[in-house]
């Protein structure tokens, strides 16, 4: 299952990833805003909560830059958020990081690259192997 959230700087492009997902057949959740104001961290912690309850979900996270929602992503165990801005980081951030959720900025990026990421980032398997490694790394810096 993919979970979507944005606050109001992201809700345009969220539409526009709605639109992609529902036209590509994804089971797809909508976590808000609906346009009005909210603050990122409670979207970020909405979605977040429902991708960790399967290794299998992933999550969409958009604000006005992606910076601040990345940021509040980020801290919660178990989430590998990664701010995107170009297909090859989308690609890469699965396949050398398992990133479990990708960020985008509402107001820093158009919609066909968000859609062109996007489809990167949902297609795109972990490459496991060394970097599975350094996966547990990062999950011992959780602990700290």
């Amino acid at each position: 299952m993919i979970y979507i959230g944005c606050d109001h700087g992201g809700y345009s492009l969220k539409l526009e990833l709605m639109s992609y997902l529902e036209k590509n057949g994804f089971e797809f959740s909508d976590m808000g805003c609906n346009g009005e104001a909210v603050d990122y961290p409670d979207i970020a912690e909405k979605v977040c909560e429902k991708v960790l309850e399967s290794e299998e979900n992933k999550g969409i996270l958009i604000c006005g830059t992606g910076i601040g929602i990345s940021i509040a992503a980020n801290k919660i165990k178990g989430i590998r958020a990664a701010l995107c801005a170009d297909w090859y980081s989308a690609k890469y951030t699965r396949l050398h990081n398992n990133a479990n959720v990708i960020c985008m900025g509402g107001r820093t990026t158009g919609a066909g690259s968000a859609v062109e990421m996007l489809d990167v980032f949902l297609h795109t398997e972990f490459e496991g192997g060394r970097h599975a490694t350094r996966i547990g790394k990062i999950a011992k810096l959780e602990e700290k």
